[in-house]
């Protein structure tokens, strides 16, 4: 996307963002507008209910940050930024803070101790950043009280519904005012969702930026059939190929303990992040990941969404997620903000339908590689290999054969 040249040099000079921001932005280094921003502030900074649809790594949090900081600013109230995981929470606060440093603002998230979070809360924050559960947690307290919520932002929505949040969203959307702006956000709108923004949005405009679904535009993709019990060997292998930061999602939390550690019999460098770690040990483990304590992150489908990490070098899918939707999540990972990336999928011979669930979700068919040293695996029927007009996955010959 091209922008034309503006008089202070910055491409979001003209989309009425008030000068402490535009300083805030010069500041920081950021001085093009992605798509999703270029065309959701606008609409946001003029009071209008919003969705936004855009694939994960294209700038959503600013997209609602900015707007809501300065209508804040201008309107008075309090801000509340919902999300699903705790790690997103923090993501979002610390992209806030690049913003405005000075406005207070609280994180409301389980695992952490609600005593400091009561402390924060006694310092009035001006704008909440919230786990539903937790917020949940402090309104039966009665630590906070949400009738003075002027800006509501639904970061994510389609996940929270994913993980049961559905009763605790609809008792805090009871809680705060009517006569509120209501933005949510999200890579993909599935049915629920549709119903959530009827209910609780008055005549949302809709910004979709790419359609519902669709992959990060820089992620090539490549499939290897495999059995259950030629998957480390098949990991060990394509380890020792790519040498660059790689993030890897497990189904279950068991799993995940268990790659870790076959990983790290390989003498590679691994930490692992799901519900059972606490956290404390989520956050050390995230930390480590970004600053390169840790090459490989192994994970649940909780750190689909939230982990901002620049250059990840590759996504394994070792296990195949249990709803095709969280693929786009899970790859979004990498080639973020238009940055290459790869992502390799293992699949058993009979998980082909979850395969077609997959392909129909982003619209293209999947490229099937084989590795020379393992056993041949194939789905009952041949896997089409129809890949349309664009060509995915690595050059042929990086592990001998593409079918």
């Amino acid at each position: 996307m091209t922008h034309a040249i503006t008089p202070n040099g910055s491409g979001f000079y003209g989309l009425g963002i008030a000068p402490q921001i535009m300083e805030a932005l010069q500041r920081n280094k950021f001085h093009t507008p992605t798509p999703i921003q270029q065309k959701a502030i606008p609409v946001a900074l003029e009071g209008k209910d919003l969705i936004g649809i855009a694939q994960t790594g294209t700038g959503k949090t600013f997209a609602f940050g900015i707007p809501m900081l300065q209508r804040l600013a201008q309107t008075g109230g309090r801000g509340l930024v919902l999300v699903p995981t705790r790690e997103l929470a923090v993501q979002v606060q610390h992209s806030l803070i690049k913003l405005d440093s000075k406005t207070k603002m609280a994180v409301l998230i389980g695992g952490a101790p609600i005593h400091l979070q009561i402390q924060d809360l006694r310092r009035h924050p001006r704008i909440l950043v919230a786990t539903p559960g937790r917020l949940i947690d402090h309104l039966e307290q009665r630590n906070v009280v949400l009738n003075d919520v002027h800006v509501l932002v639904l970061d994510e929505a389609d996940r929270m519904f994913d993980m049961g949040f559905a009763p605790q969203v609809q008792r805090i959307l009871r809680a705060v005012p009517r006569d509120r702006q209501t933005m949510l956000f999200s890579a993909t709108m599935p049915g629920e969702i549709t119903q959530l923004a009827l209910s609780c949005m008055k005549l949302p405009v809709q910004v979709e930026i790419a359609k519902s679904g669709t992959a990060a535009e820089k992620v090539t993709h490549e499939l290897f059939v495999v059995g259950r019990e030629s998957k480390h060997k098949l990991l060990e292998k394509i380890l020792t190929q790519y040498h660059g930061s790689t993030l890897i999602f497990s189904r279950t939390k068991a799993g995940a303990r268990k790659i870790t550690r076959a990983i790290r019999a390989m003498n590679h460098r691994a930490a692992e992040i799901h519900s059972d770690r606490s956290f404390g040990q989520r956050r050390e483990a995230l930390e480590g990941f970004r600053n390169g304590k840790y090459r490989i992150l192994v994970a649940t489908d909780i750190a689909s969404r939230g982990i901002d990490v620049r250059g990840i070098e590759l996504v394994i899918n070792y296990d195949l997620p249990e709803d095709s939707g969280n693929y786009v999540h899970r790859i979004g990972r990498t080639g973020r903000a238009g940055a290459p990336g790869h992502a390799i999928s293992f699949a058993m011979p009979d998980q082909e339908r979850e395969v077609r669930a997959i392909e129909r979700l982003i619209r293209t068919s999947l490229p099937v590689s084989e590795h020379p040293e393992l056993p041949k695996e194939t789905f009952p029927a041949a896997h089409s290999l129809r890949i349309g007009r664009r060509s995915f996955g690595p050059p042929r010959g990086r592990f001998g054969r593409r079918r």
